[in-house]
């Protein structure tokens, strides 16, 4: 490793009770609650210490809750739009791209945001950690975690929908210590949680924890800490599309840390999130003002699952009702929850290439139309300042610079294998 780091010194709070407690090691839930609820990392450092560029995402390491920095890391980069600002009449548009883009300086080879959280992720893990890592994704994240834990010799078992295994895709083979698990064809990511709930009740397997990981949120958290250190304040508005809102959680959590700081105003952002016609469960329990999803057929919502073109926006099961999830996260931010169809996403991404210079990703480009669509209202204000956030693209740039690989699945399993059955298989598996 380039650069070397003490531990980042922290402590957890609850956010439903306030109680603060010690990481005792992988926590991903307050001790002695009973109310489902995230927890949220309070660090010694309550202004942000930045590193150099050569600490890749760990510039970010004093807001990090990581024991180790890990090799081959990128940060999110943010620069000030020019072409599509002035297309939109935009004054202040902000683009915080996580991606390839060589002239940008943005060298994510996974070409999606996910890489900030591996990366944290894998970096709060103690060396000496002996379980395997169990990850669910619809696919991005999965190649994210992939890539980093290959890369750094952290055991990995994966659980992904086999129709979005075309999502895994690496520009070298993969170290063997990455594993691949498919829910079969027809399966969703809902169906992939499930089947890594399930690994996670044999011996030897961990939680990566999704939302409730501290360093999951954290390390989504850089794309503001990127944009706000780049513009020298926070930003009014907050565009993302999401899935599971993780990210935008995030935001909002790291939005209440800049105003801590004290370096970067008093503003709240507004958080704008978006989801992909016609799946928006977010969306239909925000506007019904429920911090409850509401009911959805499990065999509607697959189908609707099909029909969107952005397949990471598909969380069944997301972490919006939860104590400080994105229900609360959108009150607190007086934000609100957008839609867009795979037109409008087609379009927009074609609009953001034709300007920009650089492709995009299906649920970026959903991000961009909702932008679109909101400026669109001749009540906001074309002189806020905007930060776009861009969770994945250059993807067509980079496989035109690189040749890639695609990883196999291990096992594809029946949504209604066995505990028994399943635990079998996976005695079979050497990480």
């Amino acid at each position: 490793m380039t650069n070397q780091m003490k531990p980042t010194i922290y402590q957890l709070k609850s956010v439903a009770t306030g109680t603060v407690f010690e990481d005792t090691g992988w926590v991903l839930d307050a001790p002695g609650e009973s109310t489902p609820g995230l927890i949220r990392a309070i660090y010694s450092d309550r202004q942000l210490q930045l590193n150099d560029d050569s600490f890749g995402l760990y510039k970010f390491a004093s807001w990090l809750p990581v024991n180790r920095m890990l090799d081959g890391s990128s940060s999110p980069v943010t620069y000030k739009s020019i072409a599509l600002a002035n297309y939109l009449g935009l004054r202040n548009l902000y683009i915080t791209f996580n991606g390839y883009w060589p002239e940008k300086g943005a060298s994510m080879s996974t070409c999606s945001f996910k890489e900030t959280e591996a990366y944290s992720v894998c970096g709060r893990l103690q060396p000496d950690q002996e379980k395997v890592l169990v990850v669910a994704s619809a696919g991005n994240t999965a190649r994210a975690f992939a890539k980093v834990c290959s890369e750094n010799n952290i055991p990995l078992l994966l659980c992904v929908p086999y129709d979005n295994v075309d999502a895994l895709w690496f520009d070298k083979p993969l170290n063997p210590c990455v594993k691949l698990l498919c829910c079969e064809s027809g399966s969703d990511y809902f169906d992939a949680i499930n089947l890594s709930n399930m690994v996670c009740k044999i011996d030897g397997f961990i939680a990566e924890g999704g939302a409730k990981n501290v360093a999951r949120r954290d390390g989504m958290a850089t794309t503001m800490l990127s944009a706000t250190t780049f513009i020298g304040q926070i930003p009014e508005y907050y565009f993302q599309a999401v899935g599971s809102g993780t990210g935008a959680i995030a935001a909002w959590e790291a939005n209440l840390r800049l105003l801590d700081d004290g370096r970067f105003g008093s503003k709240k952002t507004k958080l704008m999130v978006s989801q992909n016609l016609p799946f928006v469960p977010m969306y239909h329990a925000w506007n019904a003002g429920s911090r409850q999803l509401l009911a959805y057929d499990d065999d509607v919502a697959r189908h609707d699952v099909e029909e969107i073109y952005a397949k990471v926006l598909s969380n069944r099961k997301p972490p919006y009702p939860i104590t400080g999830g994105l229900f609360d996260a959108l009150k607190d931010s007086d934000g609100d929850i957008l839609i867009a169809s795979n037109e409008d996403g087609l379009a927009a991404g074609q609009l953001f290439e034709a300007l920009e210079g650089i492709d995009i990703h299906p649920a970026a480009e959903i991000a961009t139309a909702s932008l679109i669509q909101a400026i669109s209202n001749p009540l906001f204000d074309k002189e806020a300042v905007i930060m776009l956030n861009i969770t994945g693209g250059g993807e067509a740039r980079f496989k035109k610079d690189h040749e890639v690989v695609y990883m196999e699945p291990d096992f594809i399993f029946p949504n209604t294998i066995s505990q028994e059955a399943l635990a079998a298989s996976l005695k079979k598996l050497r990480f």
